[in-house]
């Protein structure tokens, strides 16, 4: 039953803040305060959730060190982003005409930061973490980590190959990060800095959300393998790339600090235990 509640809890403050952004869309100040407040909702939302119905200290959403990891994560999202812009300007399939809106960069501070925390804590938090429990955590990195690419094919320009790379890029990497730290604040950071600059730097579609206006006024065009199509750079081929290294990074530092949870029932649910205090 606590992962029926932990969902319910965390699925309730997406919707919530969901629709207070689709309300205020178009006004970039908004947005940013409605983004934040609901990334912070569903921070509290989750330890108190969690705390209530497993009972022992939410050390994976501990306030200490929040701030560094946040930040950690943040900075590795955008030099991802910006090396994946950076192979596709060198090929000529991506411009940059000029300055575009610094008002709407600002908006989506608050945007990405509300998506990047209410889905890290459904996915990372909830889905992952339990999930881990029963199956250990090869089995629960892949099928989250589908889950998570699938659930991007609701998205108005969305292609199953688009979320085939997000599942793989993303779902893996940030999935990855959570086990290499067993923290959530990596992870956040790192999915808020990576869509972030997407959309507020770079000016690119998000996961087949449309084009954005953020700081960067620009084009990209190309074959949809190598630029992602309509769906924006996470679709292209150099996001799974640098995607799956970042990946195989971080499960050879969880491997190191021991952060591995086997598959066989005794040693699974002693490892868990271990992990949780």
């Amino acid at each position: 039953m606590r992962l029926v509640w932990q969902l319910l809890a965390v699925i309730a403050v997406a919707f919530v803040g969901g629709q207070g952004i689709a309300a205020v869309d178009g006004k970039p100040w908004l947005t940013l305060v409605v983004g934040l407040a609901t990334a912070a909702l569903s921070v509290f939302v989750y330890r108190w959730v969690v705390g209530r119905t497993e009972r022992r200290p939410v050390t994976e959403m501990a306030w200490e060190g929040a701030g560094p990891a946040f930040g950690r994560g943040t900075l590795i999202g955008v030099a991802l982003l910006a090396a994946v812009m950076t192979n596709l300007f060198a090929s000529g399939y991506y411009d940059v005409d000029g300055i575009g809106s610094a008002s709407g960069a600002v908006g989506f501070i608050g945007f990405m930061a509300a998506a990047a925390v209410t889905e890290e804590v459904m996915y990372r938090g909830v889905l992952f973490r339990i999930v881990e429990e029963w199956t250990g955590t090869g089995i629960a990195l892949v099928l989250t980590g589908v889950l998570f690419g699938a659930s991007h094919l609701l998205n108005p320009h969305a292609s199953v190959l688009g979320a085939a790379a997000i599942a793989v890029e993303a779902g893996g990497m940030l999935t990855a990060a959570y086990i290499a730290t067993r923290n959530l604040w990596v992870p956040m950071g790192l999915h808020f800095g990576w869509n972030f600059a997407a959309a507020g730097i770079f000016s690119t579609e998000v996961s087949g959300n449309g084009t954005s206006e953020g700081l960067l006024d620009s084009t990209t065009s190309g074959p949809k393998l190598i630029t992602g199509g309509e769906f924006g750079p996470e679709g292209s081929v150099y996001s799974v790339l640098f995607g799956v290294l970042v990946t195989l990074a971080f499960l050879w530092l969880a491997r190191r600090r021991g952060h591995l949870v086997p598959r066989r029932r005794a040693d699974r649910a002693d490892a868990a235990l271990t992990l949780s205090r």
